[in-house]
């Protein structure tokens, strides 16, 4: 009797380690996976401001009212799109992903617009990212209300969301496009023409 407890305790505690050393780089690699750390008002800003130049002036209080919104973001991209609507349109555009502890991503996104929109525009954007658990995240489509009025310059905000994932697009926009438009952007990691 005795003699099977011990062997039922040793296989337990062998069984036991087994586990461990092939579970330990798992959990180790969902800890590396994870995009945790944030980024300050101020940095968003100071390198939104950079990327803008001259036509950076509203870019504080867009930034500032997001983050009184959502809170600090753990990812922000930035990139260029263009886009173009006689009622139905399309918007596309490319840019880099940057989180503080996973390194950065190429982005590309597309998508359908259908509303009382005219116009085309080309934007460079700054998208501040909200709830990003890993980098795959990202990827997706992300329905929303688009109201544009951009004029030769200028700085709009919207919102977007995918399941957690918030997404506040920030976009100094050139060229003439009014109205109003529903539709998504879906983002990918390659690029693609497909707006669906």
């Amino acid at each position: 009797m005795l003699n099977r407890m011990v062997y039922l305790i040793l296989a337990a505690f062998v069984a036991l380690t087994a586990a461990t050393l092939v579970l330990a780089p798992t959990f180790s690699q969902a800890q590396e996976g994870s995009v945790s750390d944030t980024y300050s008002g101020d940095e968003l800003v100071a390198t939104g401001g950079q990327f803008f130049g001259s036509v950076a002036q509203g870019l504080a209080s867009l930034v500032e009212r997001a983050v009184s919104q959502f809170g600090l973001p753990n990812a922000y991209i930035l990139g260029e799109e263009a886009g173009g609507a006689i009622f139905a349109g399309a918007r596309y555009g490319e840019g880099t992903m940057y989180t503080r502890n996973q390194g950065e991503h190429p982005v590309f996104w597309q998508g359908p617009t259908v509303g009382l929109d005219f116009g085309g525009d080309g934007s460079k954007v700054m998208m501040l990212v909200y709830n990003l658990n890993t980098v795959s995240d990202v990827y997706g489509r992300y329905p929303g209300v688009d109201g544009s009025a951009y004029v030769v310059g200028g700085l709009g905000m919207t919102v977007i969301k995918y399941g957690d994932v918030v997404m506040v697009p920030i976009r100094s926009g050139v060229g003439a496009r009014l109205g109003i438009n529903v539709g998504y952007l879906k983002f990918t990691q390659e690029p693609t023409w497909n707006p669906f």
